[in-house]
């Protein structure tokens, strides 16, 4: 049985971890040294202390994610897409988000919304993924599309973060974001 003192360190260290991973922050992702020192075709290894060829990284799963939501949100869309490839699940719903982020971020909304719906074939509740396709949308000029996916975000707990806010200003301005 967890002691009082367990609870109350879970208590304040989940929510953030939870931002860490950076799913509900309006801001970019924070630079690591793999968009500050290395090159194109590297990412900082923790575990080398270096950066390493993509192909050569020991990281886990979520290392790669955050690795490649930073390299896609840096434009680096070459690299991102290398560092998904090396995902042990290809058909995550992390792995086809950023993969459909990044069709969209590169003009190819056709080919975002495939990888949106995916993603939400795996994981019907990831709000990102929902509020990116809406994005997709409003690129599209569907605007109808673009609120069934904020109702979702909404009726699925999604309210007031940021995948909501940012759809919700996507659909009121016309204009998205990249991040």
């Amino acid at each position: 049985m967890p002691t009082r003192a367990v609870i109350a360190a879970l208590a304040i260290c989940l929510p953030a971890a939870a931002l860490a991973v950076g799913s509900d922050r309006d801001d970019p992702p924070e630079p690591t040294p793999t968009t500050t020192e290395c090159p194109e075709g590297q990412v900082f290894d923790t575990t080398a202390g270096a950066c390493v060829a993509i192909e050569d990284s020991r990281l886990d799963d979520d290392a790669l994610y955050r690795a490649a939501r930073e390299l896609a949100y840096a434009g680096r869309h070459g690299d991102a897409l290398a560092v998904l490839a090396r995902m042990s699940d290809q058909g995550e719903s992390r792995v086809e988000t950023y993969r459909g982020f990044i069709a969209r971020s590169t003009g190819d909304t056709a080919a975002a919304r495939v990888h949106y719906a995916h993603a939400l074939a795996a994981d019907p509740g990831n709000a990102l993924a929902r509020s990116y396709l809406g994005m997709a949308h409003v690129l599209d000029g569907r605007i109808d599309l673009a609120r069934v996916q904020l109702a979702e975000i909404r009726a699925r707990g999604g309210a007031n973060t940021w995948p909501d806010r940012a759809l919700a200003r996507a659909i009121r301005t016309g204009t998205v974001t990249n991040y």
